[in-house]
């Protein structure tokens, strides 16, 4: 089974203050896709993510996408296969962008 380690060269920082207003908006029922809450620097890189793409960044920490997927899922409210799908397609592109490694 393949695990997911971010890449000890990468940079980055949560952004309190936005991870504040994100959960207030949430706590509100509203949209909150396209807010920043943590930005990742490596090689001259910038990648900002927001609320779903910062917790599974946290989450690479030598999890399975399986234990991504069991660990994020009670916190939201979204079908498991969606999820699934949304952690894999942000796992190819973090991997693509050099972010994250699998290992065996």
């Amino acid at each position: 089974m393949k695990t997911i380690h971010r890449n000890p060269d990468v940079m980055w920082r949560e952004e309190a203050d936005a991870l504040a207003r994100v959960l207030e908006a949430l706590d509100r029922g509203e949209a909150v896709e396209e807010t920043g809450t943590s930005v990742l620097f490596s090689g001259g890189t910038m990648l900002s993510l927001n609320y779903l793409g910062t917790e599974i960044w946290k989450l690479c920490d030598g999890r399975t996408p399986e234990g991504i997927v069991a660990e994020l899922l009670p916190q939201f409210e979204v079908d498991e296969a969606v999820l699934r799908e949304d952690v894999q397609a942000f796992l190819d592109e973090l991997a693509v962008k050099g972010f994250i490694r699998y290992a065996e």
